[in-house]
């Protein structure tokens, strides 16, 4: 279920040809709903996971799903209570996670992101096959930041904080301190191996620099919600932690000695992980990511 609703394992298992066909395969899936706190819920199914912040002034949402998903996802948020929803935070510019951006502005919200965000929604994008224009002016962001930023959302005081160039150059991590929970957006792939859009930044070193920030952040029972996969804890976190750097650092070291990128994948330097992380994005294409990106 998890590697089905990944958009990045999308690329790789479904080798969707267009923006278009990856709404179409991905964005009706079936939403599933949890409790992470007292009035806190995740949203997992048409893309990346969904937590929602329930406030008298009115919801919170951390990214949106893929268009499709949106009549659906309207309705949950809905039935939650009777609140509006006040705002939308994109944890990065991907279309799983910010492809509802002018739905949730229509239904009255302010969308929040990273400065980084804006500006690759505003650019054409080619990757792993596909085109990606730039989005309608309806679809940015109301507010951005460049490193930083507190909401008072009266039951809460969430924090957004940038994360160097992990992923991509645009991601955001969001920490609810009260409830506990701390949405890493796809810093964290959680069973998974990670896609590293080295097109907008993206870069393996940056993805365990974000590890090792998060694992400052959070304890032994904070709910940590990944970009995709199952919300975890910190073992969990740890466990991700130490399959990017063992990769990294195998990959590097044939890197170094001058092996080609084929030389590496026939050396399998992830098969220790493979049972455990590679349900989604094959084993040789996330090899290829860590080779493309690594130092």
């Amino acid at each position: 279920m998890w590697a089905s609703s990944c958009l990045e394992s999308g690329w790789l298992l479904a080798q969707a040809s267009s923006a278009e066909t990856l709404r179409t395969q991905m964005g009706m899936a079936p939403i599933q709903k949890s409790t992470l706190a007292t009035g806190v819920t995740l949203f997992s199914g048409p893309g990346g996971n969904v937590v929602v912040l329930q406030s008298p002034a009115g919801k919170i949402v951390v990214d949106g799903f893929l268009k499709p998903a949106w009549p659906k996802l309207k309705a949950e948020l809905d039935a939650l209570d009777g609140s509006p929803i006040k705002s939308l935070i994109d944890t990065h510019w991907h279309l799983d996670h910010a492809d509802n951006n002018g739905n949730f502005r229509a239904a009255g919200a302010g969308v929040i992101a990273h400065d980084n965000t804006r500006k690759r929604l505003m650019e054409p994008h080619d990757m792993v096959g596909m085109h990606f224009d730039p989005v309608p002016s309806a679809d940015l962001p109301t507010q951005t930041f460049p490193s930083g930023l507190t909401l008072n959302a009266t039951v809460e005081q969430v924090r957004l904080d940038h994360v160097a160039p992990a992923h991509t150059d645009s991601d955001v991590f969001v920490h609810f301190p009260k409830a506990n929970v701390l949405h890493m957006g796809d810093v964290f792939f959680n069973g998974l191996y990670p896609f590293i859009d080295a097109s907008t930044g993206g870069h393996v070193n940056g993805m365990i620099d974000g590890v090792t920030a998060a694992l400052k952040i959070v304890n032994s029972t904070t709910k940590i919600v990944p970009g995709h996969g199952p919300a975890g804890d910190r073992k969990a976190l740890q466990d991700y932690g130490h399959m990017l750097a063992s990769v990294r650092d195998t990959v590097r070291a044939l890197k170094t000695a001058g092996k080609s990128l084929a030389d590496v994948q026939a050396a399998k330097p992830s098969a220790a992980f493979d049972a455990a992380w590679g349900a989604g994005i094959a084993p040789d294409a996330f090899v290829g990511f860590v080779y493309g990106t690594v130092r």
